[in-house]
């Protein structure tokens, strides 16, 4: 979870495409090229188990000077003993 805030800070498209769920990654772009200035990540809770995780986060960001509150509930499945992102439900 930490390591995909931190591509999108960094505009990591091809890092956040190797961690995302193949079944669900987007075909369009993922990252806005730095329209968007990250400001911190909160881990609220997570739940591991073998193959499967949920985290509760909330990620603070900027866009045009307006800042803004992401407050997710993300899952994770396990493939090969990595990690990769599914989908997420906004809180």
């Amino acid at each position: 979870m930490r390591s995909r805030y931190v591509a999108y800070t960094m505009n990591d498209e091809a890092y956040l495409r190797a961690t995302w769920d193949e079944r669900t990654c987007p075909k369009e772009r993922i990252v806005d090229g730095g329209a968007t200035k990250w400001l911190g990540l909160e881990v609220k809770k997570h739940q591991t188990q073998e193959k499967e995780a949920i985290v509760e986060f909330v990620a603070r960001y900027k866009i045009g000077g307006k800042a803004h509150r992401l407050h997710e509930v993300s899952r994770f499945v396990r493939f090969d003993g990595k990690w990769f992102y599914v989908d997420g439900i906004y809180e």
